[in-house]
């Protein structure tokens, strides 16, 4: 049975990156969306095989992709991707530097914090390999949000 603080976490990682999408502005929703939307699809692909490797692990019992890991590709990485995309397409160098801040804050500081409240924990990566296994998404998000562009430009 999960916890009440697993609860009360999950809902609170979608419910807050969500709301602040009403302060992004419609034609960045509408420009970035479909990007963040392939891109967080590609996420939970992953989140899907880092499942089965066992690169991390939930505290909760018994186990559960819908309540452990989706919530992480639900809440916070589409509207992140969106809001850095907002903030640095077009200038590859502040976007790849945006990306690693965020990145180094949720490998290096976010996922200690939540081993010590007992959410999650990793096994099978450190820190380290962590960073790098959400970091190289950013490079895809980066070539999907070019290519669409690219495409609308045609038209």
């Amino acid at each position: 049975m999960a916890r009440r603080r697993h609860v009360l976490f999950n809902f609170f990682l979608i419910l807050i990156p969500w709301l602040s999408i009403l302060f992004i502005g419609k034609q960045s929703v509408k420009r970035y969306s479909v990007a963040s939307l392939i891109v967080g699809i590609f996420e939970t692909i992953n989140h899907v095989y880092g499942h089965k490797r066992k690169f991390w692990e939930f505290y909760d019992k018994p186990k559960s992709f819908i309540r452990d890991e989706l919530p992480f590709d639900i809440g916070p990485y589409m509207p992140l991707s969106m809001w850095i995309l907002k903030f640095s397409y077009g200038n590859f160098k502040k976007f790849v530097g945006i990306n690693v801040i965020a990145n180094a804050f949720f490998a290096f500081l976010f996922m200690p914090f939540l081993k010590k409240i007992k959410i999650i924990r990793l096994r099978r990566l450190n820190y380290v390999q962590f960073f790098f296994y959400i970091h190289y998404k950013a490079y895809i998000l980066y070539a999907v949000q070019y290519l669409l562009e690219k495409k609308y430009d045609k038209k």
